[in-house]
């Protein structure tokens, strides 16, 4: 197994950025994670049509850690709607397991594609910064079951935590911004969860699976990514505040439209 210098300061740098990114644009981690974490793979020759679907389950399983210690900072300003995680979290956790099963079994070219599509719609709301009118109130509890399946489903193919879905699901239902940013980060844990567990079982009884690998999660990624990423999300957060973000967003905007352009060539 490569344990080089070479490959932990590798991981190390992208989970140090990847983290601070999140802190400081209010966005996931995966749709940088996933796309460099696949090129290092690829480079170390591991199985084409696994690296992607390792990505992604790597992706997913350093949410785990990153949403706890965001959701605590949420928490403490009183800014997270627990009623609606508990109303919203069965579904989440049916739709992610389910998303898991879905990504491990598609060809890992349909994934990339599915993924570049993801990340280059979060580039375009970065450019365009469009906020969903409040027209309604939430559902009730067989509604949310249902959305609550689409965030999981579509969070656990492409290695996300789900705000691209549930916050402007939230503020299109009158919750108020922030309390949804909060609440979407609370929800960022059973859908990592269960989509980590679900890429572990699909992947647990492959034969070719490379050393490093639980199922499709690469654990000395998930350890190093994790461990990097939680010290500069707050550095991040706190940057955020103190700057205006708006022109950082446009200039990320077209580097994600060129990790999309990527995935596609490849």
């Amino acid at each position: 197994m490569d344990f080089s210098l070479t490959l932990i300061l590798e991981l190390a740098l992208l989970g140090l950025c990847t983290g601070f990114l999140a802190g400081l644009l209010g966005l996931g981690g995966g749709m940088m994670m996933v796309p460099f974490l696949t090129f290092i793979l690829s480079t170390r020759n591991y199985p084409p049509e696994h690296v992607i679907k390792m990505a992604v389950a790597t992706s997913l399983a350093t949410i785990c850690f990153t949403s706890l210690a965001s959701v605590r900072a949420h928490h403490r300003r009183g800014a997270v709607r627990w009623p609606i995680v508990r109303v919203l979290a069965p579904g989440i956790v049916l739709g992610s397991f389910v998303g898991a099963q879905l990504a491990a079994a598609m060809p890992a070219r349909l994934l990339g594609y599915l993924f570049a599509g993801f990340v280059a719609f979060s580039a375009t709301q970065l450019v365009l910064n469009r906020k969903p009118t409040p027209s309604r109130t939430l559902p009730g509890t067989p509604g949310m079951f249902g959305v609550g399946n689409l965030i999981g489903l579509m969070s656990s193919l492409v290695g996300a935590g789900g705000a691209f879905v549930s916050v402007p699901f939230m503020t299109w239902c009158n919750v108020v911004i922030h309390q949804a940013v909060a609440t979407s980060a609370a929800l960022g844990f059973p859908i990592a969860l269960a989509g980590s567990i679900g890429y572990l079982v699909a992947g647990w009884s492959l034969p070719d699976m490379p050393a490093g690998a639980l199922g499709y999660l690469y654990w000395p990624g998930f350890l190093v990514l994790s461990a990097a990423s939680i010290v500069t999300a707050p550095l991040g957060a706190r940057v955020a505040h103190s700057i205006d973000v708006a022109p950082l967003k446009r200039v990320f905007a077209l580097v994600l439209y060129a990790l999309a352009a990527y995935f596609i060539l490849r």
